[in-house]
């Protein structure tokens, strides 16, 4: 069955075509709104909504035509139903519920953090369940045990900022625009080691959650003295790495598992990828990462995921709805 997968959560439009027959991803496109964005300094949530409307019909042309398919061929749909910007998610679930009554297709809601939970298993490198994934992004920060599909438990959170957005945040401070998360890691990259030491929020809380409101503001105090910005990067950098990854081994050895997915945008940072590998080196585990370009919001994962759902009997149609808050 061909499952066509979009994604509209927030400020990326994505759609993509998977084969359940030979388990294939057929082709993918996404459309990044980071340009128009930038000048407000954020997402605009309207801005967002009427950019989705624009883009879905011409890259369903194009991932069809990329896929050598018609859309006659479709036999299922996945849309991304939470959580999101409630108005982005409306669009998705619009075009997803008309063009399956049109074609008379089943349609399924996806849950966002599923699609990226899953996503590595796109790859040529794929785990086998059961594993713990880590994920890493600009609105979540988790670590979840995974048995198989839909078979989730939480192990650990933030209770504040994610690290996605205390990368963002940072680099407004530092005055590196918007979205400053990839031009914080590449400044990081120039920065010396150890010049200045800040907090490791919840290193050792003896659970598995995060915390990363208090490092931004031990930035914000840096900043507010002399300081070099390339330095500040490399600390802030080093101490969201080594939280992250301390957590990880942990949760892995309170499971007795030997698998760990790194899933979301923060999971395709340099520093965060090296540090694991080194890690997983050094305690005997396997690390997996979905593609980097699988690792910002796309279609490709929504489709897989419904795909997966709907091969697994799981898939329900409920009618219309949308969840901008939506617990995993």
């Amino acid at each position: 069955m061909l499952v066509l997968g979009i994604e509209t959560s927030c400020d990326e439009t994505g759609v993509a075509l998977y084969e359940t027959g030979d388990g294939r991803l057929l082709a993918h496109a996404v459309h990044s709104q980071v340009a128009m964005h930038e000048a407000y300094g954020g997402v605009v949530p309207e801005l967002a909504s009427r950019d989705h409307i624009q883009r879905l019909v011409p890259l369903t042309r194009l991932v069809l035509k990329k896929g050598g398919r018609r859309m006659e061929d479709i036999g299922g749909i996945g849309y991304t139903e939470g959580p999101g910007l409630a108005g982005a998610l409306l669009v998705g679930a619009s075009y997803a519920h008309a063009l399956g009554e049109a074609l008379g297709v089943p349609v399924l809601g996806v849950h966002h953090l599923e699609g990226h939970l899953l996503s590595p298993l796109l790859s040529a490198r794929r785990p086998q369940f059961p594993f713990v994934a880590l994920l890493v992004s600009g609105g979540h920060t988790q670590l979840m045990r995974v048995d198989g599909v839909g078979r989730y438990g939480l192990l650990g959170e933030t209770q504040d900022d994610a690290a996605g957005e205390a990368f963002d945040k940072t680099a407004k401070l530092l005055g590196l625009g918007y979205p400053g998360g990839p031009a914080l890691s590449a400044l990081a990259e120039k920065g010396r080691p150890g010049r200045y030491r800040l907090p490791r929020p919840m290193l050792d809380s003896g659970d598995l959650d995060f915390s990363f409101s208090g490092l931004k503001t031990a930035v914000l105090m840096l900043t507010k003295k002399e300081h070099e910005p390339a330095d500040v990067a490399r600390a802030f950098v080093d101490s969201v790495v080594e939280v992250l990854v301390a957590k990880c081994v942990h949760s892995l050895e309170r499971n007795g598992l030997t698998r760990l997915v790194v899933a979301g945008g923060v999971g395709a940072n340099k520093q965060l990828r090296a540090s694991l590998d080194a890690e997983a080196a050094k305690h005997g585990f396997d690390v997996f990462y979905p593609e980097p370009e699988l690792c910002t919001d796309n279609g490709a994962m929504i489709a897989f995921a419904a795909a997966q759902r709907m091969q697994a009997g799981l898939g329900r149609e409920h009618g219309f709805s949308v969840k901008p808050r939506w617990a995993l």
